[in-house]
């Protein structure tokens, strides 16, 4: 969430930045200062009659020591209209701030000056590129999955509906050991790993910026008031809600595996078929809290470390910087990862990696200490690694006419080297 004196003080910048995101009309920004100035006013006034309040209050005291009790009625009289004014003019500021806290929430964050401008994904610049793309005649993991009894889609909607796939055996095992392979990677990388809850209450959403904007692809839980984690950014993040961090405790790196869930409201087709796209499935996050100052710094060796996961299962991939226009509501820069299918001849999405500055940090009221006062933090998160598009790649990928070889680096934690009949 913006700040109104980073409106107020850094208004070009802040243009700059909500037009990358292809938004012209910029009048809210003047919506929001006006109503600011009109906290302002309010304030002013109300401190005013606080003063002349504090003032009369001394006066009757005063005049009560000095037996002057007809005096007395008379600033009584007085104060008790003072008191109307005050109780007056605190709704009118209580309104004020509730009106511009809403229109700040509705405000997406501006992008950084490095990221591209661009309407939408297709102007998404390639930034590097591993190995060689190919269409084979290859078997889709979701037929693979069938022939070697690894995952039953069908059971799943059985149970559930679609979207909710069963693993088995050694599919089971595989997405197993997979997550168990990421947490090591990440915990190696001085991450601490943590276990959160994955109900989230509405404070912890809209802290990390899933609410207002994305609440038709959250599953909500009305009677509690709770929604399921559409990823585990949101309560790792939220643990520090609500804090003020000494400066020498940053950065801190955690790092977390939960099942996650999206409605994926309006998905269909052939892109959602197997585990291309689900309502639950398993991830492991990487999140971050830094100094200003450093978070650029962080966000590239997240990226790097994202990208070293990637070299060691020996997946075609490729990473790319998100323009303005693909680039998601609180994120200030973002990459993304994707893995070539070559059984569907396309790239597959399977981690993003985004600086949030200080736009989650201002509704989590997450700040650190400075030798001058206080100082929001800047949070980070990132994807290391998403299973269900990883475990489509690794099965398409390794596929051969004996069965699935499993990559080297997974022997030690899956207990086997291929599938088989």
């Amino acid at each position: 969430m913006l700040q109104v004196n980073e409106i107020r003080n850094e208004r070009e910048k802040i243009e700059e930045g909500l037009k990358k995101r292809n938004i012209q009309d910029l009048n809210f920004l003047d919506e929001i200062i006006s109503w600011d100035d009109v906290r302002k006013s309010t304030q002013y006034e109300l401190d005013n009659i606080l003063a002349k309040s504090n003032q009369l209050s001394r006066e009757i005291g005063e005049l009560y020591k000095n037996g002057k009790t007809e005096d007395v009625n008379v600033l009584r009289a007085e104060s008790a209209e003072l008191k109307n004014q005050t109780k007056t003019l605190q709704e009118k500021l209580n309104e004020t701030k509730t009106k511009i806290e809403q229109l700040l929430f509705e405000v997406p964050n501006p992008v950084h000056r490095s990221v591209p401008a661009g309407k939408g994904e297709s102007e998404n610049i390639i930034i590097k590129s591993v190995g060689e793309p190919t269409e084979n005649d290859l078997l889709p993991h979701w037929e693979l999955a069938k022939k070697y009894d690894l995952i039953d889609f069908e059971l799943g909607t059985k149970i559930t509906g679609a979207g909710f796939p069963v693993y088995k055996g050694k599919g089971a095992k595989l997405q197993r050991a997979l997550i168990q392979y990421f947490l090591d990677k990440n915990t190696a990388a001085g991450y601490t790993e943590v276990q959160v809850p994955i109900l989230v209450n509405e404070a912890s959403a809209r802290g990390t910026g899933q609410l207002p904007d994305k609440e038709a692809q959250m599953y909500e839980v009305p009677l509690d008031g709770f929604y399921l984690i559409p990823t585990a950014e949101v309560p790792v993040t939220n643990i520090y809600r609500d804090e003020i961090l000494e400066e020498k405790d940053l950065p801190v790196l955690l790092t977390g595996y939960t099942p996650c869930f999206r409605r994926e409201a309006g998905s269909y087709g052939k892109d959602v078929r197997g585990l291309n796209r689900l309502h639950q499935f398993d991830k492991v996050e990487i999140v971050r809290i830094e100094k200003p100052e450093n978070s650029y710094e962080a966000l590239e060796n997240m990226k790097n470390h994202v990208e070293e996961i990637l070299n060691e299962l020996g997946f075609t991939y490729r990473i790319l910087h998100l323009c303005g226009g693909d680039t998601g509501f609180a994120s200030a820069s973002t990459f993304d990862f994707e893995v070539w299918s070559s059984a569907q001849a396309k790239w597959l999405e399977v981690s993003s990696v985004s600086n949030f500055e200080v736009f989650q940090a201002n509704r989590l009221k997450l700040r650190y200490k400075t030798g001058k006062g206080t100082e929001l933090c800047h949070t980070l998160n990132g994807s290391s690694l998403a299973l269900p598009r990883i475990l489509a790649s690794l099965l398409e990928h390794y596929q051969t006419e004996d069965g699935i070889a499993i990559p080297a680096v997974l022997h030690p934690y899956c207990g086997f080297q291929s599938i088989e009949n």
